[in-house]
């Protein structure tokens, strides 16, 4: 009965069981052989020594930067103004032939007690020294005096004393063609051995401070801006509070005067390009004799300036040059009979879409000059405010209007067909003196060269501070972004720098100006040139992402099979070994 109610299906028999567990031990995988787990591991092993001892080794050599070492700190210490302050020691030569030796060197020394008081700008400062020719007038048994020449500073002035009978006080007068002034005393104000601040050594003071100062406030503007863009984790010193007191101490006018020239002057240039250009509504005039007028009148200051910039002159006529349409037209003035422009017009009259005017030529900056004769029925032309007949365009170059003259037949304006050397002098005597503006010279004294040789060592101050100042920012640079490749070229272009900045801050500090200012020059060229390298900027905008996105695709269909094998052939290294120490 028991065995009717049992279900036939759920009974097992031991012979089953058995048949069962035989059947799942046969579908195991047989154990690997020694043979097969050593092939596997030397392949494995072959794979990663491949990726380690070669690819590796390869993609670091072919994706590494080169980074030259540059000498950082010293950039960053010349940015600071910690190597080097530039100082202006300016050599004036004292020719005293009416003076016996006594007499001129005491004239000397109370003079020069005299500036040295007056003197608040110590970067600045005037050496009195008694010239060759004086020396050796007065010193006929060639007794060595104590002060010498060595011959190395550059004359900044030369100061000649001549008495004068018929005067009561002194005078002086500077050449216009030279660095030469001429004081003219009377005899009876020659001080005596005994006299500490004799009158003519205050007024021969007086004139020399009065020369000077507008220098000394252009190189103490020059150097308060480089001390207000410097670092301010150092505090300041008595020295760099210097140029603030000189400029707290000159008067408004010549400070206008000096924001002015700034404001109008262009950025210094190696070279300059000056383009001339007349421009004519109608179809007159088409000639104009250009050369020989560049030669009278510009080509002698080019000269002048050899030794601040190079020039090159190009020239063009352009015929139909019409007024730009969205420029307000002249406007005819009744009772001066006169077509005027208003001040405020004067930046729209350069038709800069139709007139074919260059913005640059080359790697120098342009400055271009325009001589514009108008129509004869819009003659004569002029400011409204001023009735002046030019101006000068800040930071780009200057206009001539030059109208046309009255035809003797008519009595009415004609445009010439060919204008002369002679009608062209007006002209380019006003392009000479808005030259002189544009590249920045003093508007004081009178005297060209006198001009000439202040701007030098303003140039070579300006030079000087912008290459220390490009050196500290290529300094900061490479140590923010060490991602981007500092070619070799950059390295050798720092190093001529801070050599060519050694040698400027020593020619500067011994008086030699133009020597100073040759060096900067070549600091100035070369620190533009190592922070403008092209292969240095092109990686400046190349982030890390951009390489992952390079890398990954390539890199991860074959990097995840040889790392899974790596970490299973680790594992089963870890558990033999585990096996082996269980067993023993």
């Amino acid at each position: 009965m028991t065995g009717k109610n049992e279900d036939p299906g759920s009974s097992s028999t031991p012979t089953d069981t058995t048949m069962s567990s035989k059947s799942s031990v046969q579908r195991l995988p047989p154990p690997e052989k020694p043979e097969a787990v050593w092939t596997r591991f030397k392949i494995i092993a072959a794979f990663w020594a491949v990726i380690v001892f070669l690819g590796f080794p390869i993609w670091w050599k072919t994706t590494s930067i080169y980074r030259a070492r540059l000498p950082v700190q010293e950039m960053v210490e010349w940015a600071d103004g910690k190597t080097c302050r530039p100082v202006f020691p300016l050599e004036i030569r004292f020719e005293t032939p009416s003076l016996p030796d006594s007499e001129a060197q005491h004239l000397l020394r109370t003079t020069q007690h005299t500036l040295d008081d007056l003197n608040e700008f110590s970067a600045h400062h005037l050496r009195l020294k008694l010239s060759e020719d004086t020396l050796a007038a007065n010193n006929r048994d060639e007794r060595q005096l104590h002060i010498t020449t060595d011959g190395k500073a550059d004359t900044a002035l030369i100061v000649r004393l001549l008495p004068q009978d018929d005067l009561t006080s002194p005078r002086s007068e500077l050449h216009l063609d030279t660095t030469q002034l001429d004081v003219y005393y009377p005899p009876s104000q020659i001080p005596p051995p005994s006299s500490s601040n004799p009158p003519l050594s205050a007024y021969i003071a007086g004139e020399l401070q009065q020369l000077f100062t507008e220098e000394k406030a252009i190189i103490a503007q020059i150097l308060s801006d480089n001390n207000a863009m410097g670092s301010t984790n150092t505090p300041a010193s008595s020295n760099n509070q210097q140029p603030s007191r000189m400029l707290n101490s000159i008067s408004p006018q010549l400070a206008e005067t000096i924001s002015r020239r700034l404001r109008r002057s262009m950025k210094y240039a190696d070279t300059y390009h000056l383009a001339f250009s007349l421009f004519a509504p109608g179809s007159s005039p088409s000639s104009w004799d250009i050369q020989p007028a560049v030669d009278e009148y510009i080509a002698p200051l080019l000269h002048a300036f050899a030794p601040i910039s190079n020039f090159t002159v190009d020239t063009q006529v352009q015929l139909y040059a019409t007024f730009s349409p969205t420029a307000p037209p002249p406007e005819y003035d009744e009772s001066q009979a006169t077509w005027t422009l208003k001040q405020e017009d004067l930046s729209a009259f350069i038709n800069a879409a139709e007139w074919p005017l260059s913005p640059s030529i080359g790697n120098g900056p342009t400055i271009n000059f325009i001589l514009y004769v108008p129509a004869p029925s819009q003659s004569p032309m002029v400011v409204k405010e001023s009735s002046a007949t030019s101006w000068i365009i800040p930071q780009w170059g200057g206009v001539f209007i030059l109208n046309p003259p009255l035809s003797t037949a008519t009595g009415a304006p004609s445009n010439p067909t060919h204008l002369s050397q002679a009608s062209l002098g007006p002209a380019f005597l006003t392009f000479s003196h808005q030259l002189l503006t544009l590249l920045g010279a003093p508007a004081t004294p009178t005297s060209l060269p006198f001009r000439l040789q202040t701007l030098i060592r303003i140039r070579a101050a300006d030079l000087l501070l912008s290459a220390s100042s490009t050196m500290g920012s290529l300094a900061r640079l490479t140590e923010s972004l060490p991602s981007i490749p500092i070619p070799a070229a950059v390295a050798t272009s720092v190093s001529t720098t801070l050599s060519h900045l050694a040698s400027a801050c020593v020619h500067l500090r011994e008086g030699r100006f133009q020597a100073a200012l040759a060096s900067a020059r070549v600091a100035e060229t070369e620190a533009e040139r190592s922070f403008f390298e092209k292969s240095m900027v092109g990686q400046v905008y190349f982030p890390d992402e951009h390489k992952v996105a390079v890398y990954l695709p390539l890199l991860g269909p074959v990097g995840v099979p040889l790392i899974v094998g790596l970490l299973r052939e680790i594992k089963r290294i870890v558990a033999s070994w585990k096996a082996r120490r269980a067993g023993s």
